[in-house]
């Protein structure tokens, strides 16, 4: 609630987000409320080409804090010019509409709202939808009303409530965005976590942001910060032992669907060396393998991050012989 106490480190990070490379911002018009936004704008504005920015509408902020619902019509309406207000923008990039409440998604018709922010797209304000915090038949029934990019649910490595949904928007071409990444308000800790963590000399919440990454080629992450070492920390593209990227085109399978490898092909600059990895999974699942590129310091580092993709697919490491991790 209200300013930043550190207003000019807020700003700091902001502009720490696109000397990275970031190009995906998540924010909403009841951060603050309507704080977060403006300072975006100090930051950024005039915004790279390449930055995207997400917002929400379908709550705001009370007095004591809470998340009350704003989803009638003119309730949307508002939000939305807020938004472009705050942001000086003519069109937003993606609207998200936020649905159930602090406990989590709620059953229940979106029709109307929804059907509120198809409009203010065709009136070009908008020019993507998506939805938060929503269940799986209510992202069917945003579907049969204007196409979306992405969905926002809470998802980490403790709450995997949304495994089949994952699964479904990938194929579908629909961005999948965790919010929580790494547990909110009750941070992750997991022995296991710890172990893996200090295992490949990193810290737990780059592991667990890592594992997210290999967990589907449609997941973007959102994890939030307030120090721009914190961000630098969490930064997908950093040079570290994380996966550099996942590629959102994928293709090609093992020969009988059951098996699959992971091979390196090195480039010559040392101390690092590119890894391709291709990983199919069982035959019973789908036959479609994701790309995955890591940035690793040693051959045996990339090994033991590849025996953690094979976990993560859902696959058991079957052997590591030279340049070649074998998984079924």
């Amino acid at each position: 609630m209200g300013p930043p106490a550190d207003r000019d480190g807020a700003l700091a990070v902001l502009r720490e987000v696109a000397d990275l490379g970031i190009s995906h911002i998540d924010t909403a018009g009841a951060y603050g409320p309507r704080v977060t936004n403006r300072l975006i704008r100090e930051a950024l504005h005039p915004y790279p080409e390449s930055l995207h920015i997400v917002t929400k509408v379908g709550a705001v902020r009370d007095r004591q804090g809470g998340w009350p619902p704003a989803r009638r019509p003119e309730d949307l309406r508002r939000a939305v010019h807020e938004n472009l207000e705050d942001l000086g923008l003519d069109s937003l990039d993606v609207v998200d509409l936020r649905l159930g409440d602090a406990q989590g998604p709620r059953p229940g018709s979106l029709a109307e709202p929804f059907e509120a922010l198809a409009e203010l797209r065709r009136q070009g304000l908008i020019r993507h939808l998506g939805v938060s915090n929503a269940t799986a038949e209510q992202v069917a029934e945003a579907q049969a009303i204007a196409p979306i990019v992405c969905v926002q649910n809470m998802y980490n490595l403790a709450h995997r409530q949304d495994d089949e949904l994952i699964d479904d928007l990938v194929s579908k071409g629909i961005a999948y965005v965790p919010f929580f990444p790494l547990g909110g308000f009750t941070p992750l800790q997991s022995a296991a976590l710890s172990a893996v963590a200090a295992r490949l000399d990193a810290t737990p919440t780059s592991v667990a942001l890592a594992w997210l990454l290999r967990r589907s080629p449609n997941i973007l992450l959102i994890p939030g910060t307030s120090s721009v070492a914190h961000l630098r920390e969490n930064a997908p593209a950093r040079a570290s032992r994380s996966p550099r990227r996942i590629s959102p085109n994928w293709t090609g399978s093992a020969a009988d669907g059951t098996r699959g490898t992971a091979r390196w092909r090195a480039r010559p600059q040392p101390p690092s060396a590119w890894a391709t990895v291709w990983i199919a999974r069982p035959a019973s699942a789908p036959t479609t393998v994701p790309l995955i590129r890591m940035n690793c310091r040693s051959r045996p580092m990339c090994a033991s991050i590849l025996r953690e993709v094979c976990s993560a697919s859902q696959l058991s490491t079957v052997s590591v012989i030279r340049d070649v991790i074998s998984c079924r």
